[in-house]
Protein backbone atom coordinates (compact mmCIF):
# COMPACT_ATOMS: atom_id res chain seq x y z
CA UNK A 1 0.00 0.00 0.00
CA UNK A 2 1.95 2.94 -1.82
CA UNK A 3 -0.77 5.43 -1.58
CA UNK A 4 0.51 8.56 0.30
CA UNK A 5 3.28 6.55 2.24
CA UNK A 6 6.44 8.99 0.76
CA UNK A 7 4.57 12.20 1.39
CA UNK A 8 3.70 10.70 5.49
CA UNK A 9 7.71 9.71 5.41
CA UNK A 10 8.60 13.19 4.40
CA UNK A 11 6.53 14.61 6.21
CA UNK A 12 8.08 14.37 9.82
CA UNK A 13 10.84 16.61 8.32
CA UNK A 14 8.24 19.27 8.80
CA UNK A 15 7.13 19.05 11.91
CA UNK A 16 9.39 20.08 14.55
CA UNK A 17 10.93 23.33 16.50
CA UNK A 18 13.32 24.03 13.14
CA UNK A 19 10.88 24.40 10.58
CA UNK A 20 9.80 28.02 11.03
CA UNK A 21 6.33 27.82 9.05
CA UNK A 22 5.14 24.94 11.40
CA UNK A 23 6.27 26.92 14.65
CA UNK A 24 4.47 29.88 13.76
CA UNK A 25 1.09 27.11 12.89
CA UNK A 26 1.82 26.27 16.68
CA UNK A 27 1.61 29.83 17.72
CA UNK A 28 -1.48 30.88 16.13
CA UNK A 29 -2.75 27.49 17.48
CA UNK A 30 -2.84 28.63 21.03
CA UNK A 31 -3.96 32.01 20.38
CA UNK A 32 -6.80 30.80 18.65
CA UNK A 33 -7.40 27.85 21.83
CA UNK A 34 -5.24 28.38 25.07
CA UNK A 35 -5.60 24.80 26.01
CA UNK A 36 -3.16 23.82 22.73
CA UNK A 37 0.29 25.39 24.75
CA UNK A 38 3.88 25.22 23.13
CA UNK A 39 4.22 22.48 25.83
CA UNK A 40 1.40 20.13 24.52
CA UNK A 41 1.96 20.83 21.30
CA UNK A 42 5.07 19.41 20.78
CA UNK A 43 4.46 16.59 22.80
CA UNK A 44 2.14 15.41 20.62
CA UNK A 45 4.00 16.51 17.70
CA UNK A 46 6.57 14.81 19.08
CA UNK A 47 4.54 11.08 19.72
CA UNK A 48 3.11 11.41 16.11
CA UNK A 49 6.87 11.64 14.52
CA UNK A 50 8.25 9.12 16.80
CA UNK A 51 5.21 6.36 16.62
CA UNK A 52 3.70 7.21 13.70
CA UNK A 53 6.57 9.00 11.05
CA UNK A 54 9.39 7.00 11.53
CA UNK A 55 10.23 5.34 8.06
CA UNK A 56 10.53 1.73 9.03
CA UNK A 57 7.43 1.49 11.22
CA UNK A 58 5.43 3.10 8.80
CA UNK A 59 6.34 1.41 6.09
CA UNK A 60 6.25 -1.44 7.84
CA UNK A 61 2.66 -0.93 8.87
CA UNK A 62 1.41 0.06 5.08
CA UNK A 63 2.24 -3.53 4.05
CA UNK A 64 -0.05 -5.49 6.73
CA UNK A 65 -3.12 -4.17 4.74
CA UNK A 66 -4.29 -4.74 1.17
CA UNK A 67 -5.76 -1.59 -0.88
CA UNK A 68 -9.37 -1.02 -1.28
CA UNK A 69 -10.86 -2.25 -4.68
CA UNK A 70 -12.28 0.59 -5.86
CA UNK A 71 -11.48 4.14 -4.98
CA UNK A 72 -14.51 5.72 -2.53
CA UNK A 73 -15.02 8.70 -1.18
CA UNK A 74 -14.71 8.77 2.82
CA UNK A 75 -15.80 11.93 5.08
CA UNK A 76 -13.50 12.14 8.53
CA UNK A 77 -15.12 14.51 11.24
CA UNK A 78 -12.26 15.41 13.90
CA UNK A 79 -11.95 15.60 17.44
CA UNK A 80 -9.95 18.75 18.93
CA UNK A 81 -9.68 18.03 22.35
CA UNK A 82 -5.80 17.83 22.18
CA UNK A 83 -3.16 19.31 19.40
CA UNK A 84 -3.91 17.23 16.52
CA UNK A 85 -5.66 14.47 17.79
CA UNK A 86 -7.14 13.56 14.63
CA UNK A 87 -3.78 12.56 13.10
CA UNK A 88 -4.24 9.20 12.97
CA UNK A 89 -7.21 9.23 11.07
CA UNK A 90 -5.95 10.76 8.18
CA UNK A 91 -2.73 9.06 8.36
CA UNK A 92 -4.84 5.85 8.04
CA UNK A 93 -7.19 7.48 4.88
CA UNK A 94 -3.67 8.79 3.29
CA UNK A 95 -2.16 5.33 3.07
CA UNK A 96 -5.71 3.60 2.17
CA UNK A 97 -6.00 5.86 -1.15
CA UNK A 98 -9.34 7.04 -0.89
CA UNK A 99 -10.39 10.29 -1.73
CA UNK A 100 -10.86 12.51 1.74
CA UNK A 101 -13.57 15.06 3.13
CA UNK A 102 -12.49 16.26 6.24
CA UNK A 103 -14.59 18.13 8.72
CA UNK A 104 -11.87 20.25 11.19
CA UNK A 105 -12.91 21.05 14.90
CA UNK A 106 -13.20 24.38 15.62
CA UNK A 107 -10.14 23.49 18.12
CA UNK A 108 -7.68 22.09 16.18
CA UNK A 109 -8.16 23.97 12.60
CA UNK A 110 -4.63 25.35 12.37
CA UNK A 111 -2.44 22.79 13.31
CA UNK A 112 -4.35 20.15 10.96
CA UNK A 113 -4.79 22.57 8.21
CA UNK A 114 -0.69 22.89 8.24
CA UNK A 115 -0.79 19.28 8.11
CA UNK A 116 -2.84 18.56 4.88
CA UNK A 117 -1.35 21.80 3.06
CA UNK A 118 2.24 20.06 3.98
CA UNK A 119 1.07 16.52 2.81
CA UNK A 120 -0.78 17.47 -0.60
CA UNK A 121 2.49 19.89 -1.19
CA UNK A 122 4.44 16.74 -0.77
CA UNK A 123 2.34 14.52 -3.15
CA UNK A 124 -0.09 16.59 -5.32
CA UNK A 125 -1.90 13.12 -6.12
CA UNK A 126 -3.59 13.22 -2.78
CA UNK A 127 -7.53 14.19 -2.92
CA UNK A 128 -7.47 15.60 0.40
CA UNK A 129 -10.73 18.32 1.09
CA UNK A 130 -11.18 20.40 4.09
CA UNK A 131 -15.46 20.88 4.15
CA UNK A 132 -17.33 22.74 6.94
CA UNK A 133 -19.67 19.68 6.17
CA UNK A 134 -18.85 16.22 5.43
CA UNK A 135 -21.75 14.95 2.79
CA UNK A 136 -22.39 13.06 -0.04
CA UNK A 137 -19.26 10.38 1.09
CA UNK A 138 -19.28 6.87 0.82
CA UNK A 139 -18.17 6.25 4.55
CA UNK A 140 -17.03 8.06 7.67
CA UNK A 141 -15.05 8.13 10.27
CA UNK A 142 -16.58 10.52 12.88
CA UNK A 143 -14.82 11.43 16.36
CA UNK A 144 -16.81 13.30 18.76
CA UNK A 145 -18.39 13.99 22.45
CA UNK A 146 -21.50 11.14 23.68
CA UNK A 147 -23.90 14.18 22.41
CA UNK A 148 -22.37 14.42 19.24
CA UNK A 149 -21.92 10.90 18.87
CA UNK A 150 -25.91 9.95 19.00
CA UNK A 151 -25.68 12.83 15.98
CA UNK A 152 -23.45 10.55 13.77
CA UNK A 153 -25.82 7.78 14.36
CA UNK A 154 -28.38 9.44 12.88
CA UNK A 155 -26.95 11.26 10.04
CA UNK A 156 -23.60 8.38 9.16
CA UNK A 157 -25.27 5.03 10.96
CA UNK A 158 -26.99 4.30 7.48
CA UNK A 159 -23.41 4.25 5.84
CA UNK A 160 -19.71 1.89 6.33
CA UNK A 161 -18.76 3.92 9.50
CA UNK A 162 -16.75 4.21 12.75
CA UNK A 163 -18.30 6.36 15.31
CA UNK A 164 -16.89 7.05 18.27
CA UNK A 165 -17.54 8.82 21.45
CA UNK A 166 -16.35 9.75 25.10
CA UNK A 167 -14.07 7.10 26.29
CA UNK A 168 -11.50 7.85 29.17
CA UNK A 169 -8.57 6.09 30.73
CA UNK A 170 -7.77 4.04 34.14
CA UNK A 171 -4.66 2.74 36.22
CA UNK A 172 -4.36 0.23 38.62
CA UNK A 173 -1.91 0.48 41.33
CA UNK A 174 -0.85 -1.88 43.52
CA UNK A 175 1.25 0.34 46.50
CA UNK A 176 4.74 -1.28 44.68
CA UNK A 177 5.16 1.30 42.76
CA UNK A 178 8.37 3.26 42.25
CA UNK A 179 8.93 7.08 42.46
CA UNK A 180 9.55 6.91 38.80
CA UNK A 181 6.72 5.38 37.96
CA UNK A 182 4.82 7.77 39.97
CA UNK A 183 6.16 10.15 37.67
CA UNK A 184 4.98 8.70 34.83
CA UNK A 185 1.49 8.13 36.61
CA UNK A 186 1.38 12.14 36.97
CA UNK A 187 2.29 12.33 33.03
CA UNK A 188 -0.28 10.32 32.38
CA UNK A 189 -3.21 12.22 34.20
CA UNK A 190 -1.84 15.49 33.43
CA UNK A 191 -0.86 15.99 29.85
CA UNK A 192 -2.99 17.94 27.90
CA UNK A 193 -4.91 18.93 30.82
CA UNK A 194 -6.64 15.68 31.28
CA UNK A 195 -8.73 16.51 28.30
CA UNK A 196 -7.69 13.09 26.07
CA UNK A 197 -9.05 9.81 26.14
CA UNK A 198 -6.15 8.12 26.93
CA UNK A 199 -5.88 10.44 29.93
CA UNK A 200 -5.90 8.45 33.19
CA UNK A 201 -9.31 10.05 35.40
CA UNK A 202 -9.61 7.29 37.55
CA UNK A 203 -7.45 5.04 40.13
CA UNK A 204 -7.59 1.92 41.68
CA UNK A 205 -5.77 1.75 44.67
CA UNK A 206 -5.63 -1.75 47.41
CA UNK A 207 -7.18 -0.46 50.77
CA UNK A 208 -4.10 -0.26 52.67
CA UNK A 209 -2.36 2.36 49.94
CA UNK A 210 -0.59 5.30 51.19
CA UNK A 211 -1.32 8.73 49.25
CA UNK A 212 1.91 10.79 50.57
CA UNK A 213 4.04 9.61 47.47
CA UNK A 214 1.54 10.06 45.10
CA UNK A 215 0.54 13.47 45.91
CA UNK A 216 4.22 14.72 45.79
CA UNK A 217 4.57 13.45 42.57
CA UNK A 218 1.93 14.90 41.16
CA UNK A 219 2.71 18.14 42.66
CA UNK A 220 5.03 18.07 39.73
CA UNK A 221 2.61 19.84 37.61
CA UNK A 222 1.52 22.61 40.17
CA UNK A 223 2.60 25.12 37.34
CA UNK A 224 -0.95 24.19 35.94
CA UNK A 225 -2.53 26.56 37.90
CA UNK A 226 -1.46 29.51 35.68
CA UNK A 227 -3.39 28.45 33.21
CA UNK A 228 -6.75 30.34 34.01
CA UNK A 229 -8.92 27.98 32.50
CA UNK A 230 -7.57 25.62 34.24
CA UNK A 231 -7.60 27.37 37.59
CA UNK A 232 -11.37 28.21 36.65
CA UNK A 233 -12.18 24.81 36.90
CA UNK A 234 -9.96 23.74 39.84
CA UNK A 235 -12.00 26.17 41.96
CA UNK A 236 -15.47 25.44 41.21
CA UNK A 237 -14.79 21.98 41.28
CA UNK A 238 -12.68 22.94 44.92
CA UNK A 239 -16.01 25.32 45.51
CA UNK A 240 -18.38 22.03 45.18
CA UNK A 241 -16.38 20.26 47.35
CA UNK A 242 -16.09 22.35 49.98
CA UNK A 243 -19.88 23.53 49.54
CA UNK A 244 -21.09 19.52 49.98
CA UNK A 245 -18.66 18.66 53.12
CA UNK A 246 -16.72 16.32 50.96
CA UNK A 247 -13.51 14.95 51.52
CA UNK A 248 -10.64 15.20 49.12
CA UNK A 249 -6.60 15.18 48.75
CA UNK A 250 -4.97 18.11 46.30
CA UNK A 251 -1.96 19.47 44.63
CA UNK A 252 -2.59 23.09 43.51
CA UNK A 253 -3.49 22.15 39.98
CA UNK A 254 -5.49 18.48 40.78
CA UNK A 255 -7.98 17.69 43.17
CA UNK A 256 -8.10 14.01 44.25
CA UNK A 257 -11.29 12.38 45.20
CA UNK A 258 -12.80 8.58 46.52
CA UNK A 259 -15.66 8.54 43.61
CA UNK A 260 -16.89 5.63 41.68
CA UNK A 261 -17.17 7.37 38.18
CA UNK A 262 -14.79 6.54 35.60
CA UNK A 263 -15.20 9.76 34.22
CA UNK A 264 -14.51 13.31 36.24
CA UNK A 265 -14.39 16.90 35.67
CA UNK A 266 -11.20 18.81 34.44
CA UNK A 267 -8.72 19.14 37.67
CA UNK A 268 -10.44 16.69 39.43
CA UNK A 269 -9.47 12.71 39.27
CA UNK A 270 -11.19 9.84 41.56
CA UNK A 271 -10.45 6.84 43.24
CA UNK A 272 -11.71 3.67 44.67
CA UNK A 273 -10.32 1.56 47.39
CA UNK A 274 -10.26 -1.91 45.99
CA UNK A 275 -9.83 -5.80 48.24
CA UNK A 276 -9.72 -8.01 44.85
CA UNK A 277 -7.98 -6.72 41.92
CA UNK A 278 -9.75 -9.67 39.96
CA UNK A 279 -12.82 -8.40 40.38
CA UNK A 280 -11.21 -4.77 39.12
CA UNK A 281 -10.07 -6.46 36.03
CA UNK A 282 -13.77 -8.17 35.68
CA UNK A 283 -15.56 -4.81 36.29
CA UNK A 284 -13.57 -3.04 33.72
CA UNK A 285 -12.76 -5.49 30.75
CA UNK A 286 -16.53 -4.92 29.25
CA UNK A 287 -16.81 -1.82 29.78
CA UNK A 288 -16.98 0.78 26.53
CA UNK A 289 -16.23 3.45 28.64
CA UNK A 290 -12.63 2.29 28.94
CA UNK A 291 -9.71 3.68 26.27
CA UNK A 292 -6.78 2.19 28.04
CA UNK A 293 -5.44 0.76 31.60
CA UNK A 294 -2.77 1.90 33.29
CA UNK A 295 -0.19 -0.57 35.96
CA UNK A 296 1.71 -3.66 36.26
CA UNK A 297 0.95 -6.17 33.91
CA UNK A 298 -1.33 -3.26 31.92
CA UNK A 299 -0.05 -0.44 30.01
CA UNK A 300 3.29 0.69 31.52
CA UNK A 301 3.06 3.84 33.05
CA UNK A 302 3.86 6.83 30.77
CA UNK A 303 2.80 5.14 28.17
CA UNK A 304 -0.85 6.63 27.90
CA UNK A 305 0.21 9.48 25.62
CA UNK A 306 2.48 7.49 23.17
CA UNK A 307 0.34 5.01 21.65
CA UNK A 308 1.72 2.86 19.04
CA UNK A 309 0.66 3.25 14.74
CA UNK A 310 -1.52 0.07 15.69
CA UNK A 311 -3.53 1.17 18.51
CA UNK A 312 -6.36 1.99 17.15
CA UNK A 313 -8.69 4.20 18.94
CA UNK A 314 -11.66 1.79 20.26
CA UNK A 315 -9.89 -1.15 19.34
CA UNK A 316 -11.23 -0.53 15.83
CA UNK A 317 -8.89 -1.30 13.17
CA UNK A 318 -9.25 1.80 10.97
CA UNK A 319 -6.73 0.70 8.56
CA UNK A 320 -9.17 -2.56 7.62
CA UNK A 321 -11.84 -0.75 7.96
CA UNK A 322 -10.68 1.39 5.05
CA UNK A 323 -8.82 -1.58 3.13
CA UNK A 324 -12.57 -3.33 3.11
CA UNK A 325 -14.49 -0.43 1.36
Amino acid sequence: MENGLQALIQLKKYLNKENEAFMQAAQRAEIENSWFTQEFIMQSTEAICSAYLDQEILTSFAKKYNAPSSKKKVGIIMAGNIPMVGFHDLLCAVLSGHDLVVKLSSKDKVLMTFVINQLQALDPKLNIQVEEQAKNCDAYIATGSNQSHKVFKEYFGKYPSILRRNRTSVAILDGTETEDEMNLLADDIHAYFGLGCRNITKLYVPEDYKFEPMVKAFSRYDYLEMMHKHKNNYDYQLSLLLLNQKMYMSTKALLIVEKEHLHTPLAVINYEFYTDKNEVDKSLADNEDVQAIMGHDYIPFGAAQQPSISDFADGVDTMEFLSKL
